[in-house]
């Protein structure tokens, strides 16, 4: 999918946005290297006891030490949408026949809505970017192909490049599954995303204000 069905922004604006398109569960930057993005879980460390948060420390420091290519960790924090749960309590208590489970129904909507007016409810999701650049003779053999063949396209040429394309999602996979691997040592979690949970993700980096999520075509629907 191609980054402009995401972002809804002017050209001018979009030139500056690194993202070419999102295929196969992977990001695919414009100057050709690849981007995988786990979702990790958390650990509570202020209920950790002093030896615990050394061991978590030391093994964090030994995992960061074993990687030889670089890795982004991204916090997103974001205030907790509470129109959803409000929609389903509101049909909850149309749904009911007790008078008085309606009524506490309704205050209770009403005491969530009070308190969330009140209070920022923020919600956190842990992220790690998992980065791989192909080799330059990869990355300027389509342009090199498209000279030779007068930049025309041609089934050979695109068989080609799906094949350049799957080889450099296997070497990103290797690095994923070395992350996955070294952060579970941790004790955490890190599920990958896949292409309708990056597409969400970068929609809503993009256009904050939106309240949906976007609509992609030919996608089975979530049930």
């Amino acid at each position: 999918m191609d980054f402009k069905d995401i972002i809804k922004i002017s050209n001018t604006t979009q030139d500056f946005v690194p993202l070419k398109e999102i295929r196969n569960g992977v990001a695919v930057l414009k100057d050709g290297s690849l981007r995988s993005i786990l979702m990790v879980s958390s650990v509570n460390f202020g209920l950790k006891s002093n030896d615990e948060r050394a061991a978590i420390i030391s093994e964090f420091q030994n995992f960061l030490n074993s990687l030889d290519f670089s890795l982004q960790i991204f916090i997103q924090s974001r205030r907790l949408d509470i129109r959803p749960y409000l929609a389903m309590l509101e049909q909850r208590k149309l749904d009911q026949t007790n008078e008085l489970l309606k009524v506490q129904i309704k205050e209770y909507i009403e005491f969530i809505r009070f308190f969330t007016d009140q209070n920022n409810v923020m919600t956190k999701n842990f992220f790690a970017v998992v980065p791989y650049t192909p080799a330059i003779v990869n990355l300027k053999q389509g342009g090199l192909l498209s000279k030779v063949l007068g930049k025309k396209t041609t089934a050979s040429a695109r068989d080609q490049a799906n094949s350049n394309f799957e080889e450099n999602v296997a070497q990103l996979n290797q690095r994923q599954n070395v992350v996955k691997n070294g952060l579970m040592r941790i004790g955490l979690q890190a599920e990958p995303l896949g292409t309708e949970e990056l597409i969400e993700i970068y929609f809503k980096i993009f256009n904050p204000g939106e309240t949906g999520t976007p609509t992609i075509e030919g996608a089975p629907e979530k049930k």
